[in-house]
């Protein structure tokens, strides 16, 4: 087969989306709009009881979406409130995998200090469930060292290889392709060959941009967006799209994008879960194609 660059389409056809499992209108319109099996995120919004995760993953799951709650370690109180958590996530809303965060907070609400911590507890494992993915940051992370960003992920890459778990990584959302990819090819160098689905932002104005960069901690992509007016414009007027293009651009030749291993993109939908869905429609629109392909 002659190399080429994926199409649009192909870039966004096995996606996944973030949701707030507290927010039922959120909840159902997911359930309405999004075809199964779609892959859902629900997050967990510091402060919230955990459980309130299960009724939302247990309405989505009957609806056909894969469900992947969040589980932030920092904000778990107890071993005991992780291991019940496990357990009704399983027993009640029927969930098989899990997404492990380390969660922004500066001391730790219990025993867990970091992702790779709830990893070890084995509280996961121990109800059946081996698939876990952690977070990724190609831009770092203002709050952690470089050094140590890399040191734990190649432990916790160490652990799921011994322990046979199914790790996948999910990156933090940026502005810019270059950066995503540098980040992949490092991590390949390395020998890390888990599965990468690259976190994006869906469309919004750049106000809501900029104040999720900064909540997030992504400097380079706030720089990307105040210091470059066309670009910024660009990425309100097109979405992702542009980013989009780039990644598929390094994946022409189909030994660099079977090394790259990218399982799909995420987007974070700042702008609502219903701007992000018609922007995918839009785009991926065989009219709008045969325009930009």
């Amino acid at each position: 087969m002659l190399n080429r660059i994926p199409s649009m389409r192909e870039m966004l056809r096995d996606y996944s989306v973030e949701l707030v499992p507290g927010d039922s209108r959120l909840i159902d319109s997911a359930i309405e709009r999004l075809p199964a099996p779609t892959a859902v995120s629900l997050t967990w919004i510091p402060g919230s009881n955990p459980l309130e995760m299960i009724s939302a993953a247990a309405k989505l799951r009957r609806a056909g979406l894969v469900v992947m709650p969040h589980i932030g370690a920092r904000h778990l109180q107890s071993g005991r409130q992780l291991g019940e958590l496990a357990e009704r996530l399983v027993g009640e809303a029927g969930v098989d995998r899990v997404l492990i965060i380390g969660g922004d907070r500066s001391k730790p609400a219990g025993p867990f200090d970091s992702t790779l911590a709830v990893m070890q507890s084995g509280a996961f494992q121990r109800v059946g469930i081996f698939r876990m993915a952690i977070a990724g940051f190609p831009e770092g992370n203002p709050h952690i060292p470089a050094t140590v960003l890399q040191e734990a992920l190649a432990a916790k890459v160490e652990l799921a290889r011994r322990e046979g778990l199914r790790l996948s990584i999910v990156t933090q959302f940026c502005f810019s392709h270059e950066p995503i990819l540098d980040w992949i090819r490092r991590l390949r160098a390395r020998g890390i060959d888990v599965p990468v689905r690259i976190g994006l932002a869906g469309p919004a104005g750049i106000v809501t941009l900029v104040r999720y960069a900064a909540r997030c901690g992504v400097g380079n992509s706030i720089r990307v967006l105040t210091e470059n007016p066309s670009f910024a414009k660009a990425l309100v007027d097109r979405g992702p799209e542009p980013i989009i293009r780039g990644i598929a651009a390094s994946l022409a030749d189909e030994e660099a994008r079977a090394a790259m291993g990218i399982a799909g993109l995420h987007f974070y939908t700042f702008g609502g879960l219903g701007r992000t869905l018609e922007w995918i429609e839009t785009t991926t629109s065989p009219r709008r194609l045969t325009v930009h392909t």
